[in-house]
């Protein structure tokens, strides 16, 4: 098995945890390399060695390539690099996993020549007034207006991102299978507006009314600077992310040891 490595923290590289299990996979006749910029010819599988920051600087390396990816968790919270180093290569060698398709979004810019190298987020696409000034967001959902949104900016997620920003900002929690997209207003000026899910074969076109000249556009953890007469679509990808799964993994065990959703003391066991 030919796997790529990850990693976004040169100090991971000698991590003792990363280094055992390095260790064990090649004892078993695995080929590892660490992957930069591109993926050698034959690679089948990815490890993201770090936390969820890292393991979206991953999901762009693959974006279309079929190469599913595999969080080793070096991290913090970790719902994408989920697993620690010593949990992964018993399963992974026994082929003991599934592959979960995650959805990714896609976004154009006009004018095209503002267009990112990299158009793809796992988590959210999110836009950001650039100055002081509040910032005007209208967004249309196939080619229906809604009311603009007076805010700091506004976020579309997929599934998975509802657990990272857009929760950060109001959004719902939905498991990371769901087919939606969810628009949320961030630090809105409407006492009226909420977010709001669409499913993910809708087209979003998103423009700006602003006081400053420029407005940042943030693709999960890179940024760029839009012209305040720019507007950008979003759209959910048409291949998806091929993330690896492991038996014992369980998304609301996760929101509640890492996020301690529904602690309350009625809860405890008696």
């Amino acid at each position: 098995m030919r796997l790529a490595v990850f990693f976004k923290q040169a100090r991971l590289r000698r991590d003792k945890a990363f280094l055992s299990l390095k260790a064990e996979l090649e004892a078993a006749g695995c080929e590892l390399y660490e992957a930069a910029d591109a993926l050698l010819p034959g690679t089948d599988m990815l490890l993201s060695v770090g936390g969820d920051g890292t393991f979206l600087s991953a999901a762009t390396l693959v974006a279309g390539t079929d190469v599913p990816v595999l969080g080793v968790n070096l991290g913090r919270l970790g719902f994408l690099s989920e697993y620690s180093p010593g949990d992964i290569a018993a399963p992974l060698l026994r082929g003991e996993y599934t592959l979960e398709d995650r959805d990714l979004l896609e976004v154009r810019t006009d004018p095209d020549g503002l267009q990112p190298a990299k158009p793809f987020a796992l988590n959210e696409i999110s836009v950001h007034r650039s100055g002081a000034a509040m910032l005007g967001v209208d967004v249309s959902v196939d080619g229906e207006p809604l009311p603009t949104y007076w805010a700091d900016g506004l976020l579309v997620a997929t599934g998975s991102g509802s657990t990272a920003y857009s929760l950060s900002v109001g959004g719902p929690i939905c498991l990371p299978g769901a087919k939606v997209m969810i628009l949320a207003p961030i630090a809105p000026h409407n006492l009226n507006l909420r977010p709001l899910i669409v499913p993910s074969d809708a087209r979003i076109r998103i423009s700006f009314r602003s006081r400053d000249r420029k407005v940042s556009c943030t693709l999960d953890n890179r940024n760029l600077l839009l012209d305040k007469d720019a507007a950008i679509e979003v759209s959910v990808a048409r291949f998806s992310l091929k993330r690896v799964r492991f038996p014992k993994s369980n998304f609301i065990g996760a929101l509640q040891e890492k996020l301690f959703w529904g602690e309350d003391v009625r809860n405890e066991a008696d």
